[in-house]
């Protein structure tokens, strides 16, 4: 394991163990694209990300309001740097890798929302992600007032109209908008969304063996989350890593709230042992 792997890992760790709000949402999506980009200056990117911060801090003047802050940073994050949601390849793994990102100045909602979230958060200002399905959006928030933010189509503010026609695409006509749509989620589950968009085009393209690998970076950043432990041991069961698999899910059945749940898994990890033995 080369030195960067592994202080990506320990990163990765670290995150894993931290509350919510101490994890660094960008340097944490540094930390997962290393483990694909091991040689990378990662000085070079963090330096970006520093330069992001700078740029958006002399955009916005002393005083800016929820208005300034928008201005900023669009004209920053767009206009200067060209951030763009990448709609003519869009499936491409390169979307929701933050380096890759960074290089091509494209990706999908999530990764350019990553960005966003830290030019906003240096200067000290309100930002979040929200429970928004099939296409990822911020808020902002300044003085009681907020905007709804869509950092892949040029951080244009969506309204209610827009968030409804949204709702219908990703979930079908007769979906309505609920609240819980627009509810807050936290770092942990932005980086979880990020390495989810991954994970599923690799399930797609039938990488099954690549997808695990996925999952395991996941739970080096969510190590109590049972759905992602048995989502690994059944991965792992089906490329045949049955000692794997084992493992996997005995953590799942540790880790599971619902004792329903508890005996179906432990059920899954009886049959695996036949099979082992």
């Amino acid at each position: 394991m080369s030195t960067a792997i592994a202080e990506a890992e320990a990163r990765l760790r670290a995150a894993g163990q931290a509350s919510d709000s101490a994890i660094d949402l960008a340097e944490t999506a540094l930390a997962l694209a290393v483990l694909d980009h091991p040689a990378a200056d990662l000085a070079a990117y963090r330096g970006h990300l520093a330069r992001l911060a700078r740029d958006v801090a002399a955009a916005s003047g002393p005083v800016s309001g929820l208005d300034g802050r928008l201005r900023a940073l669009r004209d920053v994050l767009v206009g200067a740097h060209g951030y763009r949601g990448d709609r003519d390849t869009y499936d491409d793994l390169a979307n929701a890798d933050l380096m890759r990102v960074i290089d091509r100045r494209r990706g999908l909602p999530v990764a350019l929302a990553i960005l966003w979230l830290h030019a906003t958060r240096a200067q000290g200002w309100s930002g979040t992600g929200l429970n928004f399905p099939g296409h990822f959006l911020i808020r902002l928030d300044d003085n009681g007032r907020h905007a709804i933010v869509d950092p892949f189509n040029d951080g244009a503010t969506v309204e209610a109209t827009t968030l409804t026609r949204l709702i219908k695409d990703a979930v079908g006509e007769d979906a309505e908008l609920l609240p819980e749509h627009c509810a807050p989620v936290g770092n942990r589950d932005i980086l979880l969304r990020l390495q989810n968009n991954i994970k599923l085009r690799l399930l797609r393209a039938k990488a099954q063996e690549q997808a695990a690998a996925v999952i395991e970076r996941m739970l080096l950043i969510a190590p109590r989350e049972a759905a992602l432990w048995y989502e690994g041991g059944q991965l792992h069961a089906a490329i045949g890593n049955l000692g794997a698999a084992l493992q996997f899910l005995e953590k799942a059945a540790q880790l599971v709230d619902r004792p329903k749940a508890r005996r179906h898994i432990m059920a899954e990890r009886d049959t695996l042992r036949t099979k082992l033995n």
